[in-house]
């Protein structure tokens, strides 16, 4: 599993001219399933993002969690993060999860999000998005799953 977090400002999700998922200060998460993922490393990204310490103190120091800053996580599904452009000009995207398996891993990732203290919001699984966001930073970070 293979997560890029941007630390946002503010950012949203829209399919077909209409607002699916938005929130102010937090983290954006495009989120790619590899077929041997499982609920548990779902569980444990998720958990991971939620307790990364990547929002300023009152120093200007990275040290305060999405909890602690009451922020809120918008999640989109993002299988090309699995595209493999090693070879040729066009991407591979043999290391991506088949839909079905990646949709019951996307979920397992949202509702152990939302089990912690934030609040969730999300884009539509296999839709066509448009995502708007301003990068707080800029941020950007990429996590994976063990």
């Amino acid at each position: 599993m293979k997560a890029v977090l941007q630390r946002v400002t503010r950012a949203q999700v829209t399919v077909a001219g209409e607002i699916t998922g938005q929130i102010d200060r937090g983290i954006l998460v495009l989120l790619g399933v590899a077929p041997d993922d499982s609920e548990d490393d779902a569980r444990q990204l998720a958990d991971k993002t939620i307790a990364l310490r990547i929002f300023d103190d009152a120093d200007g120091k990275m040290n305060l969690s999405l909890e602690d800053v009451g922020g809120a996580l918008l999640v989109v599904s993002q299988f090309t993060l699995l595209g493999d452009c090693r070879k040729g000009r066009r991407p591979s995207f043999v290391g991506a999860a088949q839909p079905e398996y990646a949709e019951k891993l996307y979920n397992v990732f949202i509702a152990a999000a939302g089990s912690r203290r934030v609040r969730v919001e999300t884009g539509k699984f296999r839709a066509m998005m448009e995502v708007e966001l301003v990068n707080d930073g800029p941020v950007t970070l990429i996590l994976e799953s063990m």
